[in-house]
């Protein structure tokens, strides 16, 4: 951009003199022009070098400008086109706009007008890079396997990059089923250690005198079955991220050996006396609280200590806002694809079920709901009669949605006046009412207007509202009925 680095412009502009004019306005300014006298000149050079910015005649002599408009238009392309004409036809300057000109320049223009115009041109450019840079890290609505955009989700997200670059012992807590091993993988893949293997060890899934050959090996001849010497998960995360789920159901007598591993760095296989060093990171998993764990005398307090250095608490479903219908409609779009189905979406009954249901089984639940509906159904949306237990018995109307703001609920029933020892004059009331509005009716108004700005997408508005899509789809409803209810 100007003034940081050399800005490569494409001139496209028949009239060879002019195009020498242009160029001689921006001598010695950080631009690079390179100058095609063609429409199919100019597409060639777009597909051989990255340019910023184009000066673009609409009247060339093998094409409309528009032409080469249409191409940086539908490929997305990050370039700000100018055009300059001849022709001051409005409706072709309005035209230009639409299919994504930053500006028109209308022939003869000076050299202060086109400076001016190219430095503002590539100052959006470089301020709508910072802000979509600053969406993609800071409103990421995926990231590392996990989907969901709430606030909750956000702020896991933050801590597992600055987690990731630390050689720090992670433990991960969460109820089963919200995508423990998934944030362990996060970790690892925005570690220094993603190149390296990542092995994952479920210590509460394995018999517990199997449990210690799992994560240190054994050697031949140690117990019964030991045929061969055996690398255990320690070993095979050489250079990696170590991962054990369901720490806390792991027995005293190894969490002692885990303890001397963690403080020494080397391992010794069972039935083995040699210690061997290896480089691993350990994150740890819980669907348990471990300071509980401790206190009841189920788990070493210095091993706590050693593993719960840098903590990340992964949310339940029912407080992840609207995550709900975002991960809801990934795994319907996964699925359909699998099965050879039609599903694009869901009907709005069907949303306001999945947003209000509280998800006991959080991600593994819903994932679980939504392979049933494809699986077993047909049809372009999943409607409410699709749903399998207990889902069919739900009735969201009859409780509050997790995430529904007990202040919306308020805001929404009429506002009684304070009372007063005597009525105002008619013409103070009469002002008052001009300016003061029910406060049902601005509310309405606000989230009418969130879901226009967001294209009609109601899981987003509510996002963005801070109230779920459940409570959106509600209100919706009472005001349909009461648009429908005739005056008398």
């Amino acid at each position: 951009m100007p003034g940081t680095a050399v800005t490569r412009i494409l001139l496209i502009e028949d009239d060879v003199s002019m195009a020498a004019v242009y160029r001689s306005y921006l001598t010695g300014l950080p631009y690079r022009v390179h100058h095609e006298e063609t429409g199919q000149g100019a597409l060639d050079a777009m597909a051989k070098e990255a340019f910023d910015g184009i000066l673009l005649d609409l009247t060339l002599p093998d094409m409309n400008g528009l032409e080469i408009l249409r191409k940086v238009n539908q490929e997305a392309l990050d370039i700000e086109v100018i055009v300059t004409t001849g022709d001051c036809s409005m409706n072709t300057a309005i035209e230009a706009m639409q299919l994504g000109a930053r500006d028109y320049l209308v022939k003869p223009f000076s050299k202060d007008r086109l400076v001016t115009t190219l430095n503002n041109s590539f100052e959006n450019q470089k301020l709508k890079r910072i802000v979509d840079t600053y969406r993609d890290e800071i409103d990421r609505r995926q990231f590392c396997g996990f989907i969901g955009s709430s606030l909750p989700m956000q702020r896991v997200y933050q801590v597992i990059d600055s987690a990731a670059s630390s050689k720090a012992t992670i433990f991960i807590t969460g109820e089963s089923g919200t995508g423990k091993e998934v944030c362990a993988d996060a970790v690892h893949q925005r570690s220094e250690r993603q190149g390296h293997p990542f092995i994952a060890l479920n210590c509460g899934a394995i018999p517990k005198d199997l449990i210690e050959s799992e994560i240190f090996g054994h050697v031949k001849g140690a117990f019964t079955g030991a045929l061969k010497d055996r690398d255990g998960a320690a070993s095979a995360a050489q250079g990696g991220t170590l991962f054990l789920d369901e720490i806390c159901e792991m027995e005293l007598s190894l969490q002692s050996k885990l303890l001397r591993f963690l403080q020494t760095g080397t391992l010794q296989k069972v039935g083995s006396d040699r210690t061997e060093k290896v480089d691993v990171r350990i994150i740890c998993a819980s669907n348990k609280d471990p300071l509980a764990e401790v206190q009841a005398g189920n788990f070493r307090e210095d091993l706590y200590y050693r593993l719960h250095v840098l903590p990340i608490h992964l949310p339940p479903l029912r407080e992840r806002e609207n995550d709900v219908i975002e991960i809801a409609q990934s795994f319907l779009e996964q699925y359909a694809k699998e099965e050879g189905k039609g599903f694009s979406g869901f009907d709005p009954e069907c949303e306001l079920m999945l947003s209000s249901y509280d998800w006991p089984g959080n991600v593994r639940q819903l994932q679980n709901v939504i392979r049933n509906i494809v699986v077993l159904h047909n049809g372009d949306q999943v409607t409410q009669s699709m749903l399998p237990a207990p889902l069919d018995r739900f009735e969201p109307h009859a409780q509050t949605p997790a995430s529904f703001s007990p202040a919306v609920t308020q805001a929404a029933a009429p506002i009684a006046p304070p009372a007063v020892s005597s009525a105002p004059p008619a013409a103070v009331g009469d002002q008052l009412a001009q300016l003061i509005r029910p406060m049902a009716e601005v509310e309405r108004e606000a989230i009418e207007r969130a879901i226009d700005l967001c294209g009609g997408n109601i899981p987003t508005a509510a996002h963005y509202l801070e109230i779920s899509a459940a409570t959106i789809y509600r209100k919706r409803n009472s005001w349909k009925e009461l648009d429908q209810t005739p005056s008398h």
